[in-house]
């Protein structure tokens, strides 16, 4: 029996980790978490922008479209929705120019801002991301993502 306990002492000091050991690991485990945690949460934020960026520029797309079949953008108050469903009195419209049904948000979960004529020179109208601080025309303009 004295065989059999001190042969089952030695097993399990040789097959655990020290407590010392297993603090080491999670401090080393720590410290990369430290130090990759904040680059990927900058990709992802680069990820989100080029995502707006893309599908403005989809959407413009299909407001040309729109303006192919109908002759006009559609007006400020009619919005994005006249891609989806017909405004009153149009002529021309061929719809829906968005197959899900739903008014597109951008990658924060917000409406993309919709209006013509354009307050920025040289395009016939806006359309924007508020982008990830919800910049929605005031001080800082800069930070949202619009139509070239």
């Amino acid at each position: 029996m004295s065989e059999i306990s001190s042969r089952r002492g030695t097993d399990s000091r040789e097959s655990g980790f020290t407590l010392l050991e297993l603090l080491v690991v999670l401090a080393v485990l720590a410290m990369l978490i430290g130090l990759v945690a904040p680059a990927a949460l900058r990709q992802l934020g680069n990820a989100k922008e080029k995502i707006a960026q893309q599908s403005v520029v989809r959407l413009a797309g299909v407001l040309d479209l729109y303006k192919l079949d109908v002759g006009r953008y559609p007006s400020t108050d009619e919005g994005l929705r006249a891609l989806i469903t017909a405004p009153p009195g149009v002529r021309g419209w061929h719809g829906p120019y968005i197959k899900d049904g739903a008014l597109p948000e951008d990658p924060w979960d917000r409406p993309y801002l919709y209006r013509v004529p354009s307050q920025r020179g040289g395009r016939d109208f806006d359309l924007c991301s508020q982008g990830p601080t919800d910049q929605s025309g005031g001080s800082d303009a800069s930070a949202q993502i619009c139509n070239r």
